[in-house]
């Protein structure tokens, strides 16, 4: 009985096979969104203040970022979770895969989402003059909690690592 249980317990990591699927759908539905963005702004590029494009183009990098947030999250955690990748020879392999265990993917994430932040709150910086005081301030607080959260976890992760 014991056995089965065990079996079955680790045949249930199929479960997620999936959920990661799923992410690359996520991630098709991004680039749509993405191209449909650089659409819209192509025909209207000459006609957009400097501070426009270039709120414009942050939303673009951010969308960059999640894309890589997401491709890392999809496959790592499949290797870390469920299989192995395998790649053929003559395929691209990319350098981390296989090198990035759940601990790392846990810090690559929180790096990320600092960094999704940080564009995020440059764009809000951009377009200060249409928010409250205290929208901007509760922006950057919440930045911060993710600033101070990604450090917490990095300087955890090291002390467990000596």
């Amino acid at each position: 009985m014991e056995r089965f249980i065990e079996n079955t317990m680790y045949a249930a990591r199929w479960l997620l096979a999936p959920i990661y699927f799923g992410l690359a759908f996520a991630l098709l539905a991004l680039a749509i969104k993405f191209f449909q963005e650089i659409w819209h702004i192509l025909p209207v590029v000459l006609s957009l203040s400097e501070g426009d494009l270039i709120l414009k183009l942050l939303s673009l990098i951010d969308m960059a970022l999640v894309g890589g947030l997401l491709v890392m999250v999809m496959l790592s955690g499949y290797e870390n979770f469920v299989s192995q990748l395998n790649v053929d020879k003559g395929d691209e392999k990319l350098d981390w895969l296989g090198k990035m265990d759940s601990g790392s993917l846990k810090m690559k994430v929180a790096a990320s989402i600092v960094a999704i932040s940080s564009i995020h709150l440059l764009r809000m910086f951009m377009d200060a003059q249409q928010l409250e005081s205290e929208q901007l301030m509760w922006y950057v607080i919440i930045h911060l909690t993710f600033v101070l959260s990604a450090f917490a976890m990095g300087y955890l992760d090291k002390l467990t690592k000596h």
